[in-house]
């Protein structure tokens, strides 16, 4: 049996689970649950013999966070990158458009990188089911069996079995209130996952049909598309071409090739904060602590604090995060409104909003450690065998403090080249 291609989608910001998860370092690079970012998670799930090596498809400014992540748990993937945000459509037309390349029966699934799935094996066995509804030309969706009314997803409206455990698609619904969403759940309806598995031609097809503007500039930017160390780099200018739509609202809701099954495999978006304290450890109390926290005389509190202490006393139904540089204090109920606290932030031009101390570069990352009017004092931590470039200034010296490892200045004194692991203070 021919293997199926996973395309992993790697490019999204996850503004509601600030201020862990920023534009510089978003959610599914991050360690929401477990001791494994979400990415890498999914990545592992990939394992199995029935999947071919990855794809992956990630913004530009994420290539070696990914190339990091996979470097961290031995893994490897052939990674595509977008030379801008084009929603979930252009993205499902260039994994179609590149399965398609190495044959058009190619049948691909095309999975979040930033979702959990508590049943692994579970969804690798779905897979395999969808796969062979999928090579008789359907598009295949999981859909997520609810265990509870809730109104941050869009629903799906089972119908007739199809063969097996595959029925019709009859419609998708938007995100409901709660007294809908509890209608729907008990009329057995599903939640929309967002995860497809289709074959390549039969997917470029429909969205050839339905979006001819995305099929075009997805065909382009892959055939204009260049390498660039490892990776393949979309055309920009074609695949700036493509409209912004979700592949929800451009084939799913209008194809009729769409089909369902039903997934149980402890399936979540952690698409809040209050989605991740419902998949985290918790003691009688409901209390979970990641890292330095402390929580006395509270039911149901989640505090996330790497470095500085977090204590809770006497609160109920709260998440506290505290990061470097900014801290949230949220109820569980008021999740979905992180989103509108980052566009404020932004609009205020507040760097919070979308950076972090830590920014990650090729060669390593910086963090600011002090600033002042006439000085800044940045800790540079650089790979082995990296080297980066020393900046040059006409108004004022550079310093640079070798206070871990060993490193030397290239012949053109212009380069610090790096033979171990250390710190550098600038």
């Amino acid at each position: 049996m021919t293997k199926i291609l996973p395309v992993i989608m790697c490019g999204g910001a996850g503004t509601r689970v600030w201020p862990e998860s920023r534009e510089t370092l978003p959610k599914q690079f991050i360690p929401l649950v477990g001791e494994r970012s979400t990415f890498q998670t999914t990545i592992a799930t990939l394992a199995d013999e029935a999947f071919d090596r990855p794809v992956v498809i990630s913004n530009a400014d994420y290539r070696f966070l990914v190339t990091d992540q996979l470097a961290a748990i031995g893994a490897a993937a052939d990674i595509v990158l977008e030379p801008m945000r084009r929603d979930s459509a252009a993205a499902v037309a260039v994994a179609a458009g590149i399965a398609a390349r190495r044959s058009p029966q190619q049948i691909v699934v095309v999975l979040a990188a930033d979702h959990v799935v508590r049943d692994p094996q579970g969804l690798v066995a779905l897979c395999k089911k969808a796969a062979a509804a999928a090579a008789d030309g359907l598009i295949v969706t999981l859909g997520v069996k609810p265990d509870n009314p809730a109104t941050g997803y869009g629903y799906i409206r089972p119908g007739e079995r199809i063969a097996g455990d595959v029925a019709e698609l009859e419609a998708f619904v938007e995100k409901p209130d709660r007294e809908t969403a509890q209608r729907y759940m008990d009329a057995g309806y599903l939640w929309n996952s967002g995860n497809f598995i289709f074959r390549a031609d039969v997917m470029q097809e429909e969205i050839a049909h339905f979006e001819p503007a995305i099929s075009e500039a997805a065909e382009k930017a892959i055939d204009a598309g260049r390498r660039d160390l490892d990776f393949l780099v979309l055309d920009a200018e074609a695949f700036a071409r493509a409209p912004k739509t979700s592949i929800d609202y451009a084939v799913m809701e209008k194809t009729r090739k769409a089909a369902v099954i039903e997934a149980d495999i402890g399936w979540s978006d952690v698409g809040n904060w209050r989605a991740v304290w419902e998949l985290t450890e918790r003691d009688a109390q409901g209390n979970s602590v990641r890292g330095n926290g402390v929580v006395r005389d509270s039911r149901n509190v989640h505090v996330r604090s790497d470095e500085m202490l977090t204590t809770v006393v006497g609160v109920d139904d709260v998440v506290v995060v505290t990061t470097q540089d900014a801290v949230l204090v949220l109820g569980h109920e008021h999740g979905d409104n992180v989103k509108q606290l980052v566009d404020q932030l932004k609009s205020e031009n507040r760097r919070e909003a979308g950076e972090h101390k830590r920014i990650f570069r090729p060669w390593g990352f910086y963090q600011s450690v002090d600033s002042g009017d006439r000085h800044q004092v940045k800790r540079i931590v650089v790979k082995p065998g990296a080297r980066l470039s020393l900046q040059k200034h006409f108004h004022r010296a550079e310093h640079w403090i070798v206070v871990k490892g060993t490193a030397e200045v290239g012949r053109d004194q212009e380069t610090l080249l790096v033979h171990e692991n250390e710190s550098v203070y600038l």
